[in-house]
This record gives C-alpha cells, structure tokens and sequence, in this order.
C-alpha cells in the first residue's frame, strides 16, 4: 500500500461483536507502534445496533465510512433465532452484512485454516503430527442463491418459497484467477468445489474454471463435489490446499473445516473488493446466546488483526509476533469457555485471556 495513513473502519455490530472487538482492539494498540505505518480508527454502527437508532441495518452515514476507509473490521450481526420476525432483526444480515460486500464490492473471502503441532490437542479429529492441514478456502461472495431473486408466493393452498441460484462466467472468472494466483503462491493446487452432477450453475462453474486453469500450467487443478468435499475435510483434511467454492457451499464448507482447530471462535477470514478495499470479520457470529457474558473467544478476532497486517500491509513480521503469542498463551493452558474440554486446562473470560495475549507480546 502507498499510502501510510491508513484508515480503519471499525463495526462491533451485535451480540459478541463489541466485546471480541474491543478486546482484538487491545492487542492492536499493542502491536501498532511495530508499524511503518500510521493509523486512523473510526467507529460506526451496522445491524440491529444501527436499526436501534437510524432504523436501518446499514446506515448512511455507515455507508460514507467505509467508502472513505481503507480496511473495514468487522465484529459480527444479526440477533436471537426466535427474534428474527422482529422489525430489529428482520432481514438484519441481508440488509448490513450482504449489503456491505456489494457496496465495496467484496468478490473474494479468504479463509485460512490451519492449526500448529503445539495445539493439535485443541481439535476432535485424529491429526497427524507429521501432515498437519494448512487450506485456504476461497468463497466468491456475489452471486449465487444469496443474490438471485427471491419469491413467496401461493400454488393454490400451498405456500411457495423459490430463492434463485445465478452466476455469470465474468464472476467465476474473477474468483478462480484469484483463487489459481493464490495457489501459486502456496503448494500449487486448486480444489474446485460444484455440484455439477446436479446444478447447471455448477456445470458453468466447472466449465470456467478448468477454462481459467489453462493460463496456470504450473497449478494443478481438481474438481470435486461438494459433498464428497464436506467428508475429505474431516478425513484427510490435509490433502487439500486452496479450495474455491462458490458462494452458499463456501459458506457452509469454511464453517464446517472449524473442526480442524477446535472452534469457529479460533479462524478469522479476509474479504477482498473493488480498488483493494479489505474487510477483516471473524466467522463466529453474533453468538447472541453469550453476549455481555465475558466468555466469547476472542482469537478469531485477534486473528482478523494479525491477518490485516500480513495481507494489507505485507507486514508478517507483526502478524507472526500476534499468532505466537496466542499459540504460547494456548500452549500454557489457558483457553476460553468454546474450548473447556481442553484436559488440563484453565479456563479464563475474554477479557482475562487478552490479558494473557498482551503478557506474551511485552
């Protein structure tokens, strides 16, 4: 990045997004000095903690902060599933979250997964030591069921849902040039994720892609079905590593490949846009259930910092520096309540685990 003010929008959102944000904030302001850069952090309101005082999910005045903002931290949206009927929370993450990947034009999300020997306790799957996983799922984020039409309506007395599924070949060419110049940058491979047995978007998706992987010669690429996908990510997880999906299986897939770590409280993901606009948001969600309560994890956040320095900034000196210490704070013992099956552990509050994080960096 030229530029060396940067400017960072801040959205806590709802439930547990204020509290892991405020504490990855801690472990930021800790870390910033580190930089060749200087930094400029604005807040603003995005969900249902917009809609309580704009009556809108995703306000104006939100709207201007991230156009003008050159990274965008994101906590998490949305409110109780019984609630969802609500004028607060009805159509919350349509309206915030969606609306914000189409407003900066955010086509790729980029989910790291990955877990070192020292916690390899931490996951419920059988990893070996020798083959720890290290994937990349790769998720286009503008088209798909999400953005095609959708309908409600009566065959008779029958009522009807119908939500569209859509691509065009300029979107899946766009994701799979990301995703294959990724892979040149790590093992070389591209598992390309369709249900092509089925879906014609899926048959175009394949056709593309394998179309894209011609100006690669030097990245192997594999197509493979979705569900087929879902069961390889549990069993040899580490046969993989840059996986593209569309959007609704990267969806679903990326949340699924949390059992390789332990938690979705411990990933973080990155979503690319228009002009080198990035948004940073962990995968966790609102977790509405425990707000307030001082016991959500907050790595996954910490971990969107620790990324932002490394993809934004080229700065892995600072990213490495932050994922250390939360490895040597896991590697004494100490972890979250998502994480209390732990033998041997100790269990601390957010709060007190940043402490812990903060105690490594000095």
């Amino acid at each position: 990045m030229s530029k060396t003010n940067i400017n960072i929008a801040v959205l806590p959102g709802d439930g547990i997004g204020p509290e892991i944000m405020s504490e990855a904030l801690r472990v930021f302001d800790a870390v910033k000095e580190k930089s060749k850069f200087t930094f400029t952090l604005e807040h603003g309101l995005i969900g249902g903690a917009a809609y309580d005082s704009c009556k809108s999910h995703f306000p104006e005045e939100t709207r201007k902060l991230v156009n003008k903002s050159d990274v965008v931290l994101f906590g998490a949206v949305g409110g109780p599933v019984d609630k969802q009927q609500d004028e607060k929370w009805k159509g919350c993450e349509v309206n915030s979250i969606l609306a914000l990947r189409k407003e900066l034009k955010l086509f790729a999300n980029i989910r790291p997964v990955s877990i070192s020997e020292k916690m390899i306790d931490i996951s419920p799957l059988k990893l070996n030591p020798n083959k720890l996983p290290d994937l990349v799922i790769v998720r286009e984020l503008l088209g798909d069921i999400y953005f095609g039409e959708k309908k409600r309506f009566f065959e008779g007395d029958l009522q009807v849902a119908e939500d569209i599924c859509r691509y065009d070949s300029e979107q899946i060419e766009k994701i799979a040039h990301f995703a294959f110049s990724l892979a040149r940058t790590r093992r070389k491979n591209v598992s390309s994720v369709d249900k092509a047995n089925v879906l014609e978007t899926s048959r175009l998706w394949r056709e593309v892609v394998s179309k894209v992987s011609l100006e690669y010669p030097d990245v192997t690429l594999q197509h493979i079905l979705v569900d087929n996908c879902a069961m390889q990510l549990i069993t040899k997880p580490e046969a993989f590593d840059v996986v593209l999906c569309p959007n609704l299986f990267g969806d679903i897939l990326s949340d699924a490949a949390a059992v390789i770590p332990g938690s979705l409280g411990v990933l973080a993901s990155a979503s690319k846009g228009a002009e080198n606009k990035y948004l940073f948001e962990p995968p966790s969600g609102s977790a509405p259930d425990i707000a307030g309560m001082n016991i959500a994890n907050p790595v996954g956040m910490i971990s969107c910092v620790s990324m932002m320095f490394s993809v934004v900034f080229g700065e892995n000196h600072i990213s490495e520096m932050i994922k250390k210490a939360i490895d040597s704070v896991f590697d004494s013992g100490i972890f979250t309540k998502d994480l209390s099956n732990m033998a041997r552990s100790k269990i601390v509050s957010t709060s007190q685990f940043v402490d812990e994080v903060l105690k490594k960096l000095k």
